[in-house]
């Protein structure tokens, strides 16, 4: 049963702190991945306080510090001193966003998990509205910044473009993958490993595992502390995992389809050139004097090499990596947790 801390101590002094019982899980849990945030810090945790305070549900907010070098980690330290509710996970260096929430979610011991960035562009009020959402029957809501304030050409247009092309892979139709403020019912999260830039792409893995997956237009605010982390470079990663994404959709069970029917391609080639050569020396052109020759047998050890491929992809596909239970991460330092806490 949950019980009341009406003497706790917070950012925003006020009673009646909602706090999981000792041993039980509360009903959510909030993560966020901070890399050199401290001048939004002590404001984000108070207007989190100010959110959280008014569902009426046990709640844990989890801090993933991705090597931050400014001050903030020894803030996060602060509020967990403060804050029961506060858990903070400090990596050893800058890992990146996908690792740092695979390991708010690693973390996270609640019954539902919602991640948001802690630059203030997220707004913690719209938790209810996801709540809410979720309280309908989905597994998965996932936020849209429908008004985002970010610069047009370099934020704005490749993110409506990045987004269009994800839904038209993945099978997924929403207008805003990049959106940290999602919610997810932790069942939906069982088998999702994270890898690379991986963690915008969880609602088409949970859709996958059969969730129920729908957005609905969040708030989005202009930042107007600290320095944002991402640019047009990040365009190219994401490109580079839908890639990843479009192969493990169509051939993530039967990688031979892909690598053999690019073998068959290159034996195609390899005959094709082989006839030409053939019919080339039949009109009295010298294998010499042709490329043809060589075409025919560079595309047959290419075919060659496709199929010892595509065996190789399927012996690993039955040793699945996820299967060594390895995190991409390390952990410097835990604080908040107790010792039947696991991460």
């Amino acid at each position: 049963m949950p019980i009341y801390a009406p003497h706790e101590k917070t950012l925003t002094d006020q009673p009646a702190l909602l706090v999981a019982a000792p041993g039980e899980a509360p009903e959510i849990s909030i993560f966020l991945p901070v890399k050199d945030e401290e001048p939004n810090l002590l404001l984000l945790h108070d207007k989190l306080d100010q959110a959280l305070r008014t569902l009426g549900r046990t709640s844990e907010i989890i801090y993933v510090d991705d090597g931050s070098t400014d001050g903030g980690l020894r803030i996060l330290r602060e509020l967990a001193q403060m804050d029961r509710r506060v858990r903070v996970v400090a990596l050893r260096r800058n890992y990146g966003q996908t690792a740092a929430m695979a390991a708010g979610i690693d973390a996270a011991q609640g019954k539902v998990l919602i991640p948001m960035d802690a630059d203030l562009q997220n707004d913690p009020a719209d938790i209810a509205r996801l709540l809410e959402k979720l309280d309908e029957g989905y597994d998965v809501v996932s936020g849209w910044r429908k008004n985002r304030k970010d610069k047009l050409i370099t934020r704005k247009i490749p993110s409506m473009l990045a987004n269009r092309l994800i839904s038209w892979i993945g099978g997924v139709p929403l207008h805003d993958y990049g959106c940290s403020l999602k919610a997810y019912r932790r069942e939906s999260l069982a088998d999702v490993h994270l890898y690379g830039e991986m963690h915008r792409f969880i609602p088409i893995y949970a859709s996958w595992a059969g969730a129920r997956v729908t957005e609905i237009p969040v708030t989005h605010h202009a930042r107007t502390m600290g320095k944002t982390k991402y640019g047009l470079s990040r365009t190219l990663k994401v490109v580079f995992d839908l890639m990843t994404i479009k192969f493990m959709a169509s051939y993530q069970t039967k990688p031979i389809y892909v690598f053999g029917m690019c073998g068959m391609l290159a034996f195609l080639a390899s005959f094709v050139a082989g006839i030409w050569a053939v019919v080339k020396k039949i009109e009295g052109i010298s294998f010499i004097l042709t490329p043809l020759p060589t075409i025919t047998v560079v595309m047959f050890a290419v075919g060659v090499q496709f199929l010892l491929m595509g065996l190789l992809a399927e012996m690993l596909v039955r040793t699945y990596h996820e299967s060594q239970s390895k995190a991409i991460y390390a952990v410097r330092e835990k604080i908040g947790f107790t010792s039947n806490d696991e991460l």
